[in-house]
């Protein structure tokens, strides 16, 4: 059984691939801290509780990520000819998956909270021997929450183009996007201690809402991915320009008459057809082997190219 060849990064991106890993760690042990502060400060606000919530949620891309890391680089076998990249799209779907699932059921917990009109409180706690409002303390909670977990998803997010890893590209925008739970959290808390018992509810539900949206837009990408979908680009979800490329090479071949192609992802790396009507019968094994080689040449991602002579091509 013909088999893949066993899978590596191009010597250029090997060093962004282990500052990836390195990153998800820092962020695994960063969002610990999070959920540990969170926690302790929550009280009874709806808001810290749904932040807290997508702290621990946080922690899905990444830790499935590292997982994944771990799998998609072992070598092809019998059993899978194709090798383990589908892991990484899996990966992707369970990191979608719980994000969404958590956003409805946080939509929905907020909803209740918000409908039978419940009037939180913020009191207050003694840290050496001084009454502090525990509002001030959620604040510098949901502030440790923000800057850091910023400045991570800013630097991931360059890493998951690179490497065409749409879960690190997940993971990158819920950091980034962060500070958006944040200010809500901190509005719904500021409520509280003005007297709008609302706030915090509403607060706490626009955060939810947002979750659902990441959630929705993810889980449709990483199930479109697993059905064979066209190749898609990391950060817009647009056609990858890759594959207008491949058809281009093929099609501009001296011998080739016309061509077609097919592309589909598995996981960050892409396997395909191409289906050509030669223009010559001679040396034309040759000619199919030379022309894989050169289509596979235009990316790393292209992992194997597959050429079939036909007679006729169907329409376009």
């Amino acid at each position: 059984m013909k088999q893949l060849d066993k899978f590596e990064y191009p010597e250029e991106l090997k060093p962004d691939f282990e500052k990836a890993k390195r990153l998800e760690w820092i962020t695994i042990t960063y969002l610990i801290s999070t959920a540990v502060v969170v926690y302790l400060t929550m009280g009874n606000s709806q808001a810290m509780k749904t932040a807290w919530f997508e702290d621990l949620l946080s922690l899905t891309p990444s830790v499935s990520f590292l997982i994944a890391s771990h799998l998609f680089m072992k070598a092809p076998n019998r059993d899978f000819p194709y090798g383990y990249h589908r892991v990484v799209s899996i990966a992707y779907l369970c990191s979608a998956l719980a994000l969404f699932a958590a956003g409805v059921f946080l939509v929905i917990d907020s909803s209740m909270t918000l409908s039978k009109a419940e009037h939180p409180t913020i009191g207050i706690v003694v840290l050496f021997g001084y009454p502090v409002w525990l509002g001030y303390l959620m604040i510098a909670a949901m502030l440790w929450s923000t800057f850091p977990a910023i400045i991570l998803g800013k630097k991931k997010l360059p890493l998951a183009k690179k490497l065409h890893e749409k879960n690190l590209f997940t993971d990158a925008e819920m950091n980034k996007a962060d500070w958006m739970t944040a200010s809500a959290a901190i509005v719904g808390i500021l409520g509280i201690g003005i007297g709008w018992w609302w706030a915090d509810a509403v607060a706490a539900l626009i955060i939810a809402v947002d979750i659902v949206r990441d959630g929705f837009t993810n889980l449709k990408q990483a199930v479109f991915d697993l059905m064979d979908e066209v190749p898609k680009t990391v950060d817009d979800q647009k056609t990858d320009p890759l594959v207008d490329q491949v058809q281009a090479t093929l099609a501009g071949l001296p011998w080739v008459k016309d061509a077609r192609i097919r592309l589909r992802e598995e996981g960050h790396i892409y396997l395909g057809e191409g289906f050509v009507i030669a223009r010559q019968e001679e040396n034309l094994t040759q000619l199919i082997e030379s022309a894989s080689r050169e289509v596979q040449k235009l990316d790393w991602r292209i992992q194997e190219f597959v050429i079939m002579p036909v007679q006729q091509l169907p329409p376009e």
